[in-house]
């Protein structure tokens, strides 16, 4: 980047002053685009690129198709929204566009790993971008702990088809029950092994389980589409009714705080699945922690981002619609609805075939989520903010195998211990609050570096970016209050790791005022950022 684009175009309003070296003390200390960029270049802490936008986009349904569109379909027709379910997911993909764009615009202007983390650093400082990163360590590997326990779920039960029985005791922990969910650990150490490999073994593994996956949606829709009956759609939304409150803390946040009560069917009742069906989409965000590792970030990433968000939309829209039409809602089960369907109407292969979609998918799921850790941990790592002994790359794969492989190993011992129950809402928390800060990051820069090169540009800011914000802040208020409460102990939990050891070890305290030894491709031994101070 030329050092026009690196630009003085602040210069004559602020005296002149260097956008590269401005906010360099204190908490809010911001870590330049430039310098992100720079750091990328070290021959010890360079990632191989090698993904192209076809690539991106195949993680981006890897990781969002998962069991949702075989189950929450299903259950929230059910439940909360009648036939109208296809209306629930057309408003939480809008949702979810919202947040895209500004992804996309800073994955484009930022093609660094480390995703939501990494733009923080840029526009919001070093505190908000500890926050954050921390948050996203958290959703990501309790969201693979818990995909890869539902994984062995479904293989489990493949093999008690086939008459092979696991014995209880490596089945996993069940209610009234303690085991080690043997299928669960094995996968998570599989895939770190292919993820340590290369990206580009990755990504072929993860293209061929995905066109797997969509391959069963597809015929799915296709066959349940010629088994729909009109009048199971009427009426397409229900009459409205009183959502059954939960008492205490398992009740959502805005009823505990504003005495609202949501309310099932109705048309609330199609914004209320909404806020449910949302998290059939999450993961999409992951696609941004690839773009360090993308030929053409800053063309590529954009389209792989708003690319897998549009495809997994038209999916899960086109199941909901077969399934309300295959089967009345209020006869569908809750736990395998479109299954189930399938059987209603004489035709069980189908529910077979779909059993084997989602084992087969939930793969795919797993392992892109262990990338998206792994990367934002690598980039934490490469900042000082935790050890940089995890910042070192494979000689020969160019991947960070020191990182995948300490959180692959911490995720299978939690996916061979844990069950899912109370963990999946944490993994929710954590992908909207991201959702907040990129919204936030994206208006902050645009003011404080109109000078950047952006080849994608979140159109209307900053009305785009504020109505990102009031969505994710509305569906976390639909959250359960003990979720919040998990949240935030685990964020105490990681202010305490920053005061007592990143701060005093962030690369930052190097740089100085941007003319340390870092600065200048040094080493950023935390040695020398005590003695530069911050």
């Amino acid at each position: 980047m030329s050092s026009t684009q690196r630009g003085t175009a602040h210069g004559p309003e602020r005296g002149g002053a260097d956008p590269t070296r401005v906010r360099r003390s204190g908490l809010f200390r911001t870590k330049t685009v430039e310098e992100s960029i720079r750091d990328t270049e070290e021959p010890e802490h360079a990632l191989r690129k090698s993904l192209s936008a076809l690539d991106l986009t195949v993680f981006g349904v890897g990781v969002v198709i998962g069991t949702g569109i075989f189950v929450l379909t299903g259950k929230i027709a059910k439940e909360t929204a009648g036939p109208a379910v296809a209306l629930s997911f057309v408003a939480a993909g809008l949702v979810c566009a919202l947040a895209a764009l500004c992804y996309a615009e800073f994955a484009s202007t930022v093609p660094v790993a480390g995703s939501a983390y990494t733009f923080s650093y840029a526009s919001l400082g070093e505190l908000p971008a500890w926050i954050i990163g921390w948050d996203l360590v958290l959703e990501l590997a309790l969201g693979c702990a818990v995909v890869a326990v539902g994984w062995s779920g479904y293989v489990r039960s493949l093999l008690d088809t086939a008459g092979v029985h696991l014995p209880q005791g490596l089945s996993g922990t069940h209610e009234g029950t303690f085991g080690f969910d043997l299928l669960a650990c094995v996968l998570v150490l599989v895939l770190t092994a292919v993820l340590v490999a290369g990206m580009k073994l990755s990504s072929r593994v993860t293209s061929v389980i995905v066109a797997i996956k969509v391959t069963v949606v597809l015929l799915v829709i296709i066959a349940g589409a010629f088994f729909i009956t009109g009048a199971n759609y009427e009426p397409f939304i229900p009459p409205s009714r009183a959502t059954e409150g939960s008492d205490g803390l398992a009740a959502p946040l805005s009823q505990l705080a504003f005495g609202f009560t949501p309310a099932d069917f109705g048309v609330m009742g199609v914004f209320a699945a909404a806020a449910v069906v949302f998290f059939a989409f999450i993961g999409f965000d992951i696609v941004a922690t690839a773009a360090e590792e993308t030929r053409l970030p800053q063309r590529d990433v954009p389209r792989g981002i708003l690319g897998s968000l549009a495809i997994c939309t038209v999916l899960y829209v086109a199941v909901s619609v077969v399934v309300t039409g295959m089967q009345k809602y209020s006869e569908l089960s809750t736990d395998a609805p479109l299954a189930d369907a399938f059987k209603s109407v004489g035709h069980p292969f189908w529910a077979g075939l779909i059993s084997f979609g989602a084992a087969v998918g939930l793969t795919s799921v797993c392992m892109i989520l262990l990338l998206g850790q792994s990367r934002v941990f690598f980039a934490m790592s490469r900042d000082g903010l935790l050890p940089r002994v995890f910042s070192q790359v494979h000689p020969r794969f160019g991947t960070p195998y020191r990182s995948t492989v300490a959180l692959g190993a911490v995720v299978a011992v939690v996916a061979g211990f844990t069950s899912i129950d109370e963990l999946a809402e944490l993994v929710n928390i954590g992908t909207l609050f991201a959702f907040v800060v990129v919204a936030i990051g994206v208006v902050i820069l645009r003011r404080s570096r109109p000078d950047l090169p952006r080849s994608f540009r979140t159109p209307l800011v900053p009305l785009v970016p504020a109505l990102s914000v009031l969505a994710s802040l509305w569906l976390m208020l639909n959250l359960p209050a003990e979720t919040w409460l998990r949240f935030g102990v685990w964020m105490l939990v990681g202010f305490v790791i920053y005061f007592a050891y990143g701060r005093s070890r962030s690369r930052m305290n190097t740089r100085g005022t941007g003319e340390g030894p870092a600065a200048a491709g040094g080493s950023g031994d935390p040695a020398e950022g005590r003695e530069a101070g911050a």
